[in-house]
């Protein structure tokens, strides 16, 4: 009999060395253990079609398809037959597949009738969808698909065929059969689930559940099993979000309570507008958080335009006006640098201490970046060390580079910039106790995502725009299709510079040089062209239907000095065009823009055209944005710039977004690298489920803070949850 085999036993023990290396080499599988979680993708039945006809050419797919007719006919350019077999799924959906050579053995072997499931990548030929020499394993010996199956591929015996993320090099019937190799030996780990949530939420036993999820005995048991699996990786994450905000609510902070008669109230009394409802009421929730003896952890997420910067400022203010100093960090310096002018044109004499023409009580701006002179540096950090600055603004270079605060009482973290041990650890490091923290972003989060990436921070939503804030038209331009719109889309960018406003245009990629995180590669998987780039179209603009413009160009590759310089020529108006990267997707704030053409907008996600256009409409004139592809209509990319289109609701493309996303991108599988990531959970369909999850949590994590009683569970929740996924969770 052999020896049983564990989650830790490596498979070359179990399915032999040439496989293993196989398994490891493309799938990163292991051990026992890696594949045993290594769930199938979908499940096929027999007789039910695949639907063949949603296949995108270009995919690397698993069909389960019936033989319907062969046909040999010799080649033209070399000698030998080509054998052309026609599958179906059941739906009146068709695929061909095509062998190359003299095979009259595969052409007895496929013969019609019989069922199997074909592996290969999706083309196209004169209209027909085709498998070029697909790897493939037939079912059964019948037309019916029910006949005796061969101990080979006896996986395959139940009702419920496993289909299992594959590479060409080991398809899914490899896999499965690896995985009966596997489970008829396996012991599973005891079950860390304790016994009192087993039963009050009606879960099966770990061990049924990776038996029923590779070998399902009905759909019954399957959706029990998958439930059960679900349940695992929401109850470790939500575990780990609530013990995180347990132990930050003990941490001591100094109470920073608004003080009447300060700051605040006189920057309110000079507001030239009038709070929105909402930021008046997110103002209440933080400033009761900023009066607590605990830190604030709170996410503010509105919309683009909706207001967030004054009521970060205002929380700044509180905190100035009781004693400390208040920090915001920007992801750019173009945005740090834009935060400063803004804000010392909101604060006025209240915020130049020291100067001529001052108000009584005013506090000090100062910026911090890289980019400043060393005398100029030198005067900006002995401000903040002494707390003559009450508010400073920077990058997270502010965190590193020797700046020393007085008594920093409150962290703004500006958009999307996730912040995790490190940086809250030289938090700590600039003040006696943990500072206040309030992190913002202008992309809507849906609940899920809320709940399970951002579950230790408390979530204030801002919904409605500031009074006086123009709408955005979106429309989308199909380049390839009609040419003549693009021609139009310039002529209309032109017509706004002549009524005396500006433009952005956007492109996905920088240019010539070394890559950087603003730009895609240059060539996909599908080797479609390279994605228009800033360096190149600008001068082409210049030269051809922008002609005798004044146009600016903008990248992260310029230096700070020459962006910032760039940015304020075109804020003041001496640029009518400014041709830029996503280096602008964020808080840049000009109102006099109102027209932006987005070229390859295929290229951008759904959120980040959503943040693009909120660029245009910042003043009294009504913005455009032009979205210019050359994807096809019907296609996934087009229907993408289609829904966006349609919609300015950042809530409903959140939505969106997430329904395009994998799981484990939201939760950062692709920055951790490991292979801890969510493999069942939707954070979309599984809405209840983490709902209940978190609520668990809470219930034990009130009684049991550190897991002392339950640490088969903490070693559960650190495997599912490893240090690279809790340090992306903590970025908050």
């Amino acid at each position: 009999m052999s020896e049983p085999a564990t989650v830790d036993t490596p498979l070359k023990k179990l399915v032999g060395d040439k496989t293993a290396k196989a398994l490891a080499t493309h799938l990163d599988l292991h051990t026992a253990g890696d594949l045993v979680y290594h769930f199938p993708r979908r499940y096929d039945e027999r007789g039910e079609h695949t639907d063949i006809r949603s296949l995108d050419v270009g995919e690397q797919v698993t069909v389960l398809a019936q033989v319907q007719r062969t046909a040999v006919r010799p080649m033209r350019q070399r000698r030998g037959n080509l054998l052309e077999v026609t599958v179906g799924d059941g739906s009146g959906g068709v695929l061909t597949l095509t062998f190359f050579g003299n095979q009259a053995w595969r052409e007895r072997e496929l013969r019609p009738g019989r069922w199997g499931l074909f592996a290969g990548k999706v083309t196209e030929f004169r209209g027909k969808r085709q498998l070029n020499g697909p790897e493939y394993v037939l079912l059964g010996e019948g037309g019916d698909g029910e006949a005796a199956v061969s101990d080979e591929i006896e996986e395959f015996a139940g009702a419920l065929i496993p289909v299992y993320p594959a590479a060409a090099a080991v398809p899914t019937w490899v896999i499965a059969r690896c995985v009966r190799v596997v489970l008829d030996t396996f012991t599973p780990p005891d079950d860390p689930l304790p016994g009192t949530v087993r039963a009050s939420r009606k879960l099966v036993g770990l061990g049924t559940a990776l038996t029923e999820i590779h070998r399902p005995s009905s759909k019954e048991e399957l959706h029990r099993a998958r439930r059960r699996l679900k349940w695992d990786e929401a109850f470790a994450v939500q575990l780990t979000l609530v013990q995180r905000k347990h132990r930050a609510a003990d941490w001591p902070a100094r109470p920073r309570p608004a003080r009447p008669g300060g700051l605040l109230d006189a920057f309110d009394a000079r507001l030239p507008y009038e709070l929105t409802a909402g930021q008046r009421d997110v103002g209440v929730e933080i400033a009761a958080d900023l009066a607590a003896p605990h830190p604030m952890h709170r996410l503010l997420q509105g919309e683009v335009g909706s207001g967030k910067t004054v009521v970060a400022l205002r929380a700044m203010l509180q905190v100035v006006d009781a004693g400390g100093q208040a920090a915001l960090l920007a992801p750019t310096e173009v945005l740090a640098a834009q935060h400063y002018r803004g804000m010392l044109d909101l604060l006025g004499p209240l915020g130049r201490a020291g100067e001529l023409g001052s108000a009584e009580h005013a506090t000090r701006v100062e910026l911090v970046t890289g980019s400043l002179g060393a005398a100029a540096r030198r005067r900006a950090l002995g401000e903040v060390a002494s707390g003559a600055a009450g508010i400073v603004l920077g990058t997270h270079a502010l965190l590193y580079e020797g700046v020393d605060f007085a008594d920093l009482g409150l962290v703004v973290v500006d958009e999307q910039h996730r912040f995790g041990v490190e940086q809250r650890d030289a938090l700590r490091s600039k003040a006696d106790q943990p500072p206040h923290v309030l992190v913002m972003t202008a992309t809507p989060i849906p609940r899920t995502v809320a709940m399970t990436v951002y579950g230790d921070l408390e979530v204030s939503t801002l919904s409605q725009l500031p009074r006086g804030r123009s709408p955005i038209a979106s429309h989308v331009v199909p380049a390839a299709e009609k040419p003549a719109y693009l021609d139009r889309a310039w002529r209309r960018l032109r017509e706004e510079v002549t009524a005396g406003h500006q433009a952005y245009v956007v492109c996905p990629r920088i240019g010539e040089g070394p890559a950087s995180e603003e730009e895609p590669p240059p060539v996909d998987d599908n080797g479609r062209r390279p994605p228009l780039a800033v360096t190149e179209v600008a001068p082409l603009l210049a030269e051809g239907p922008l002609h005798g413009l004044r146009i600016g160009v903008l990248h992260g590759r310029l230096p700070a000095d020459e962006k910032d310089a760039v940015m304020r020529s075109f804020a003041a108006g001496d640029l009518d065009v400014l041709v830029a990267t996503t280096v602008i997707e964020v808080g840049v704030d000009v109102p006099n823009a109102t027209v932006m053409i987005v070229l390859d907008a295929d290229r951008f996600g759904v959120s980040q055209l959503h943040q693009l256009r909120g660029r245009v409409g910042r003043g009294s004139a009504a913005g455009l944005c032009l979205l210019v592809s050359e994807a096809a209509e019907g296609s996934s990319a087009r229907e993408r710039l289609d829904a966006v289109a349609s919609t300015s609701d950042g809530f409903k493309l959140a939505e969106l977004d997430l329904e395009q996303r994998r799981e484990g991108d939201v939760l950062g599988a692709t920055q951790s690298g490991h292979r801890s990531h969510l493999r069942l959970l939707s954070l979309r369909r599984d809405t209840e489920l983490i709902r209940d999850a978190r609520a668990e949590a809470i219930t034990l994590v009130e009684d049991d803070p550190e897991l002392t009683h339950n640490p088969a569970l903490a070693a559960s929740v650190a495997a599912l949850v490893d240090e690279d996924r809790a340090e992306y969770l903590e970025k908050g």
